[in-house]
């Protein structure tokens, strides 16, 4: 820069001494002093405008991370609702053909769009998280015998207490049984949810209340929850777990619900996991007395190569104190054991036999069992064709409902 002001300071002082008389030594000083303030205002104005360039470029390189973050915010967070917001989902379209064969039953012709179920969740911090879920069945034909239903399966906080320890508060699926938490149609064999996982346990199960959950060690979990619980009604003389259910539709919380669970994932492919849960009043005070009951749940699931094996156990021991409608049913129990072949990536046959009593009685048999046998083919990792052919039968012998299921199903 002073090269350059030397050089400009010669030149105006060479045109001056062209243009004019032979200056006295008074006058040439003061045309140095005049060039020397210009030459000064030049490189003020100079190293201005340097500065401003600066500035100029540490906004464009602000500007243009700014816009790098979007576009990944975009890309990654589902629908451009950000990094830290997501959205999901998943639906099943049901086909059923079942002939009844029991005297006055009644067959099975229908196309069902059985769920379409949307998931939120959001991220506030990297230790507290949101999620919920809303559930659309069957369509929801509206005005009716058989409309369907618009529930709120899930929406609850979950925060990291600790490195091993997450605490929940809301509304959330219990741990129980292997299809309660995780049920999206991708991830199970067969177009129907077993019929021990729907009536024994009553899945999908939520409730609302506190959770906790953490590790012991690796592959070791336990989960404990505090909730409201199940409300059968006395009036009309209910029995049967599934019909307790309150969905935390102003629920009644006279008297909660205890739930527990540990389970080992620390082999490859590998979980096994019992849960227990208490329930203080199944009646929740609408009796002189109360009627607790017990669930006891144990399962194994396992994953090695193409072979693969589920067994489930679950049983209700329930109080006996109302037996003149309720003989027979104060312990409901079922079980079922489901082998697996998937001898490529996207194909996949399966076995299921399972057995299950859930009906009061005067001591007859009330115990029904199923076989089931079928093909998963995937057309994408999370999207399913499904065909299973079943055959049931009733506590008297009949086949209750045999025939065909088809179904597509997806999550994302």
């Amino acid at each position: 820069m002073k090269q350059i002001g030397a050089g400009l300071a010669f030149s105006l002082l060479a045109a001056h001494v062209a243009q004019a008389a032979t200056p006295t030594p008074e006058e040439m000083w003061e045309i140095i002093q005049k060039q020397q303030a210009q030459i000064e205002a030049l490189e003020k104005k100079l190293a201005d405008a340097d500065r401003r360039l600066e500035q100029t470029d540490v906004k464009v390189e602000a500007t243009a991370d700014m816009v790098e973050e979007q576009v990944a915010a975009g890309a990654g967070g589902s629908g451009g609702l950000g990094n830290k917001t997501t959205l999901g989902g998943y639906a099943e379209l049901h086909y059923n053909n079942l002939d009844n064969n029991r005297d006055g039953g009644n067959d099975k012709d229908q196309l069902d769009l059985h769920r379409f179920v949307l998931f939120l969740g959001h991220e506030f911090s990297e230790k507290t998280r949101f999620y919920s879920e809303l559930e659309v069945e069957h369509a929801l034909v509206e005005g009716g015998e058989d409309s369907g239903e618009v529930e709120l399966e899930q929406a609850y906080i979950e925060h990291d207490l600790g490195a091993h320890t997450r605490g929940k508060a809301g509304v959330f699926l219990l741990p129980v049984g292997l299809l309660n938490e995780t049920h999206e149609p991708d991830t199970f064999y067969g177009v129907e949810r077993n019929n021990v996982e729907s009536r024994i346990i009553p899945t999908t199960w939520w409730e609302g209340g506190l959770a906790l959950s953490g590790e012991f060690a690796p592959g070791l979990s336990y989960d404990a929850a505090f909730t409201s619980g199940l409300k059968l009604d006395a009036e009309e003389g209910q029995w049967s777990i599934r019909s307790g259910r309150q969905k935390v539709a102003e629920a009644d919380a006279s008297d909660p619900a205890y739930t527990a669970r540990l389970k080992y994932t620390g082999i490859a492919g590998l979980e096994v996991a019992a849960s227990l849960q208490y329930q203080q009043d199944l009646y929740q005070g609408q009796l002189n007395d109360e009627v607790d009951a017990v669930l006891y749940e144990a399962h194994i699931a396992y994953q090695g190569g193409p072979f693969g094996l589920r067994a489930l156990w679950a049983s209700w021991d329930i109080d006996d104190g109302i037996n003149d409608f309720r003989t027979g049913a104060d312990e409901q129990t079922g079980w079922y054991v489901e082998p697996s072949w998937r001898p490529l990536k996207n194909l996949g046959f399966f076995a299921r036999y399972s057995e299950w009593d859930n009906q009061a009685g005067g001591g007859g048999d009330t115990e029904y069992n199923q076989w089931d046998v079928g093909v998963n083919y995937w057309l994408e990792e999370t999207v399913v064709f499904k065909l299973d052919y079943q055959v049931q039968e009733a506590p008297d012998g009949s086949d209750e409902y045999e025939g065909f299921n088809l179904g597509v199903g997806w999550s994302f």
